[in-house]
């Protein structure tokens, strides 16, 4: 399998008044195309300061990340915006959807920011829907929708662009568990029939179990980095 993200000896801190408190430490990972890889731990472990630095929203103290062998960290600020519009998608806890928006308009954001056209994209947006089970509510704003409903367009809005990779930060924390189980269902869907490669961090062992693999994180270190064996009945 192809290699997608490699990180080399990632070091990360925060100023915590006069103390550095170093968050991550020495970590190494590799990621490999159409995996679905859960990253978990206690709170203030460093999982969703991992992710960020994974998809250039942060900058690292020591170390590389790499994406497809190019080191993000020696990207010019213009060629990581371009690389985190088109080869990664974003799904936060909290939606970030716009909310003056419809749904079709919200999950076309990308490729408008991006200079493209919408109505090139009218197949792409109709398999989209049908996918995340929104094509009735295409002309509904985000006031109108469920929680359930509305973490599905931003999931439907990171994949619009094709990415090779989604990050996601605790996609199903806002969630009762019904919503939560429909959204992993979800994820692992478009895992399988997108082929796009995903990492999210949870603390939830039932979301986690969706994924092929499980990263475990303590005290800024991998404490441990096992494949889930599945049993095919």
């Amino acid at each position: 399998m192809e290699e997608i993200i490699r990180a080399v000896n990632l070091v990360k801190s925060f100023k915590d008044g006069d103390n550095l408190v170093e968050v991550l430490k020495n970590i190494n990972l590799s990621v490999n195309t159409g995996e679905f890889v859960s990253i978990m731990g206690a709170s203030g472990c460093g999982k969703s300061t991992l992710l960020y630095l994974l998809g250039g929203l942060d900058t690292l103290d020591q170390g590389e990340i790499l994406i497809h062998n190019k080191d993000i960290n020696r990207m010019k600020d213009k060629e990581k915006s371009r690389m985190r519009r088109t080869q990664i998608g974003f799904v936060f806890q909290f939606y970030n959807l716009v909310q003056n928006l419809s749904v079709e308009e919200n999950i076309l954001v990308p490729l408008i920011m991006e200079g493209k056209k919408p109505a090139s994209y009218k197949k792409e947006l109709e398999n989209i829907l049908e996918i995340v089970g929104l094509s009735d509510k295409r002309k509904v704003i985000p006031s109108r929708l469920s929680g359930g409903q509305q973490q599905r367009v931003a999931i439907a809005r990171s994949v619009i662009a094709s990415p090779d990779v989604i990050l996601a930060d605790e996609p199903t924390g806002n969630l009762d568990s019904k919503s939560g189980n429909e959204i992993m269902e979800l994820f692992r869907t478009i895992n399988h029939e997108k082929k796009i490669t995903i990492l999210q961090v949870t603390h939830s062992k039932e979301a986690a179990d969706y994924g092929n693999r499980i990263i475990r994180l303590k005290d800024g270190i991998i404490e441990s980095d096992n494949e889930l064996v599945r049993v095919v009945s």
